[in-house]
C-alpha cells in the first residue's frame, strides 16, 4: 500500500487537480459544474477527481441524480505538517559561515 503522503503530493502534482481543489475551497460542486471551466471532456474530469479522492483530498456523494464534491481539508494536514517541518531551519549564510571559519580556524580562501 502507498504511503499516504506519497497519495496526496501525486494528486496535488497536476495542475487541473489543484484548480479543481481551488474551486472547491468555495463550496461544494456538482461534477458537471467543477468540468465546466475545463476544455476537456467530463470524462477526463472525472478521473482527475477519482484521483483527489483516491487521495482522499475530496469526498462524492450522490445527491439525487447529481454527483457532489466536497473538500476534505483534513487530509492535507499531514502534507502540511510535513512541509512546515522543513521551515524549522534558517538558511544558511554562506559567506558568514566563511568568516566565521577564517576567523575560528584560521582557514582562508585558496589564492
Amino acid at each position: 500500500m502507498a504511503d499516504p503522503l506519497d497519495t496526496v503530493f501525486a494528486a496535488l502534482a497536476d495542475p487541473t487537480r489543484r484548480e479543481i481543489l481551488r474551486m472547491l475551497l468555495e463550496d461544494d460542486m456538482a461534477v458537471t459544474d467543477v468540468a465546466e471551466p475545463f476544455e476537456m471532456s467530463l470524462a477526463a474530469i472525472s478521473k482527475h477527481l477519482a484521483i483527489l479522492a483516491a487521495a482522499g483530498l475530496i469526498a462524492q456523494e450522490k445527491r439525487g441524480r447529481v454527483k457532489w464534491c466536497k473538500l476534505e481539508p483534513d487530509a492535507l494536514k499531514a502534507a502540511s505538517v510535513w512541509m512546515q517541518s522543513f521551515g524549522q531551519f534558517e538558511p544558511v549564510n554562506l559567506d558568514a559561515f566563511e568568516r566565521f571559519l577564517e576567523q575560528e580556524l584560521g582557514v582562508g580562501p585558496d589564492p
